[in-house]
């Protein structure tokens, strides 16, 4: 039998022994069960109870020194002739700890006192004096992997993931793993999987030695037997251990280590990563050394500004993924058909083909098709997906060079250039071939939807559904709500995001809508900076030592000078902000074709991706980061103010993955929270008086005006 359904069934037939495949009978314990099987093995399964996935909160951990504790009372009398550890949830081995509970640590020795328990705990689980083996479905990621390597063997099943994600969070592990996983699979394999925090798959864990077998699901039986006569072979970490203990080549290999994580990481900003290369520079002769200071580390860390903003970011991409559950009842998007195969049209279809969904792709130049294929074969080998699973990705990409695909798809999406009169002639083409309940979508970035329905015979399943630039990395999608739209058109919006593994906003049908309604004076200033004299390198440099991904040039040219140069005349237009008027020379770099990147030359001239950057530019005066953030802040109180969208958290969420806004500052109203209100509108109207009404403060700056409160912290 093959097939999904075959997959399906495999995923659910789990192996656990004594239990058969229900994980169901009694058990002293909540979140596990306990029970031998008539070989005198026994299994211990980890079932966190109300939750999808398994997570070590600190009520598992309790539980788990009990059942330790129970093992180790039969030592005497019963001992079992082995432990077999595994999830009873058919998805996955166990993701990490409770990050909520994070929250709720506020001192550096408060963190060490449970995390000294914790130690004390698992110590006690690898001290069994009988085989111990980890069976590990799905992920096994953060605390679910230190817990596995507290095992003597580690059996995977296929298509298993595991890592080591803490220093997302602004940390390193915490359990036990920095020891652990140095000694098991050697130091620059250990190192670099911490430091980067990237998933190791199924086969690369068994050839690191992290896992001992990989098999599949059907196998786990006999694997286990085989494992617990000692047979199975167990790879060390071998010479490096060695190698490494001397200290002096161990502190040249962690300046390299601290250097590369620098350039991704500035280590003031983001700690954790140089925290991990002293904590192995200095105790990395051994693991146990390495497990002692670990904690101090660890708790160092967990109470930084830096970690306890990464975790809110953490809940902030949960709030916006937890939008698009919007139940079974709504149903799901499976065919797409994308008018436009450019820049964001070609990268949108590519992108919702490698999500699964079957996608059509119209223009009117058909070459324009091509390279859009191009780009997505590309992007399929930057997933490192094999020839198979890239000839499914292009299969579901379908060239349809006549519209004749429009009457079969759930959601028709255009993508054609920024023009009311273009775009109301798409859809008087579009909407009468429509099937019934299909969505009509745009990825306008500044159009009112209000205007773009004019004309529509149903309005109502009219949405914006707004991508960022470039598709592939920005996690963002603006859902435009307007007065029209239904509410099942909607909820099909929010779940189209979900399943292409997008992150949604909903937003209000304003001018510019949130994110290019905030960018926009941040970007304008940046090119009235350059007006003055100021040098692309310098100014650039100013917002990156900020936090942010990138510097405003760079950025303006990623985005097009021509789009920046339309939004900013439709903001100007539409809105009372005091924009100020842009500089004929950009209209000129325009109108002669000089977009940015996608045309090789704008602000800057690009060679292979790259913006050429002078190397000598000067230092840029102080205020040049209050003149660049500033506005940006001011427009985002505006949004809020304007209920352009709900609440502070949406607006940092969106902000962090539509713009990349410093994530470790926990986005721009978290930052406007700890920088002070009145100190913001004190300083706009400082700047105001220097440069001009641009920086005029927004009333919601006020301390007595009504502000949403932050309630994630």
């Amino acid at each position: 039998m093959t097939g999904p359904v075959y997959s399906a069934l495999q995923v659910r037939a789990l192996e656990l022994g004594p239990f058969g495949y229900r994980p169901d009978g009694d058990s002293p314990w909540q979140h596990w069960q306990l029970q031998r099987d008539d070989e005198g093995v026994a299994w211990l399964l980890l079932n966190k109870a109300d939750s999808r996935v398994n997570v070590l909160s600190a009520e598992v951990l309790e539980e788990l020194g009990q059942v330790v504790e129970t093992l180790h009372n039969t030592l005497q009398t019963d001992p079992p002739k082995g432990l077999v550890l595994r999830s009873g949830k058919v998805g996955s081995f166990c993701v990490g700890a409770d990050i909520k509970e994070f929250r709720h640590l506020h001192s550096e020795s408060e963190v060490e006192e449970k995390l000294n328990r914790a130690h004390a705990l698992v110590k006690r689980l690898k001290d069994l004096p009988f085989p111990t083996v980890a069976v590990i479905h799905g992920a096994a990621l953060g605390g679910g992997l230190e817990l596995a390597l507290c095992c003597d063997y580690r059996i995977a099943i296929e298509g298993a993931t595991f890592g080591t994600p803490e220093v997302l969070l602004g940390l390193h592990p915490g359990l036990g793993g920095t020891g652990r996983l140095v000694d098991l699979i050697g130091p620059i394999p250990a190192m670099t999987m911490m430091l980067t925090g990237k998933n190791t798959r199924d086969r690369k864990a068994k050839s690191q030695g992290l896992v001992d077998a990989v098999v599949q699901e059907r196998h786990v039986a006999n694997a286990v037997r085989f494992a617990l006569t000692g047979k199975l072979k167990r790879k060390k970490g071998g010479w490096q251990n060695t190698l490494f203990r001397i200290d002096p080549l161990r502190r040249f290999v962690g300046r390299k280590m601290r250097a590369q994580a620098a350039q991704k990481a500035p280590p003031e900003h983001y700690p954790a990563p140089s925290a991990l290369v002293d904590l192995w520079e200095k105790h990395g002769r051994n693991g146990k050394d390495l497990l002692r200071y670990e904690v101090s580390s660890f708790a160092r860390l967990l109470t930084s500004e830096t970690s306890r903003n990464l975790v809110r970011v953490f809940f902030l991409r949960e709030q916006m993924k937890s939008l698009t559950n919007v139940g079974d009842d709504i149903s799901p998007i499976r065919q797409v058909h994308v008018i436009g195969a450019g820049a964001m049209g070609g990268d949108i279809a590519g992108w919702c083909a490698l999500q699964g969904l079957r996608v059509t792709l119209f223009d009117t130049q058909p070459e324009m098709i091509a390279k859009a294929i191009g780009k997505t074969a590309d992007l399929c080998r930057k997933k490192r997906m094999n020839t198979a699973q890239t000839r499914a990705v292009l299969d579901r990409l379908v060239p349809d060079f006549s519209h004749q695909a429009i009457g079969q798809a759930d959601l028709v999406l255009e993508a054609v250039p920024e023009k009311l009169e273009i775009k109301h002639k798409v859809f008087s083409t579009v909407e009468p071939q429509l099937k019934p309940g299909a969505i009509l979508a745009s990825n306008t970035s500044s159009i009112p939807l209000e205007q773009l329905q004019d004309g529509l015979q149903q309005p109502e399943r009219l949405v914006g559904v707004h991508f960022f630039n470039p598709v592939a990395q920005m996690q963002l999608v603006e859902i435009v709500e307007h007065s029209a739209l239904s509410d099942d058109t909607r909820q099909r919006a929010l779940k189209f995001v979900g399943q292409i593994s997008r992150l949604p906003a909903p937003v209000s049908s304003a001018p510019g809508f949130l994110v290019n309604r905030a960018l926009t004076p941040y970007l304008i200033e940046a090119i009235m900076m350059l007006d003055e004299g100021h040098k692309a390198e310098s100014i650039d440099r100013v917002a990156l030592d900020f936090g942010m991904p990138m510097g405003p040039i760079e950025l303006a040219d990623q985005v097009g000078l021509d789009i920046c140069l339309g939004v900013a005349d439709m903001l100007r237009e539409r809105l009372d902000n005091n924009l100020p008027e842009t500089p004929a020379w950009l209209r000129k770099k325009v109108e002669e074709g000089k977009l940015g990147k996608k045309t090789g030359e704008g602000l800057y001239t690009w060679e292979n991706g790259k913006p050429k950057e002078s190397d000598n530019a000067p230092r840029a005066p102080e205020e040049i980061l209050d003149r660049l953030i500033l506005p940006l802040l001011n427009a985002c109180m505006a949004c809020l103010r304007e209920d352009v969208i709900d609440n502070e958290e949406l607006l940092d969420g969106a902000m962090i993955f539509g713009t990349g806004f410093a994530p470790f500052r926990g986005g721009p109203m978290k930052y406007a929270h700890e920088r002070g209100f009145e100190d913001i509108r004190v300083r706009l109207q400082q700047l105001a008086q220097l440069h001009g009404e641009r920086f005029a403060p927004d009333p919601g700056w006020r301390t007595d005006a009504p502000t949403t409160e932050l309630v994630s912290e």
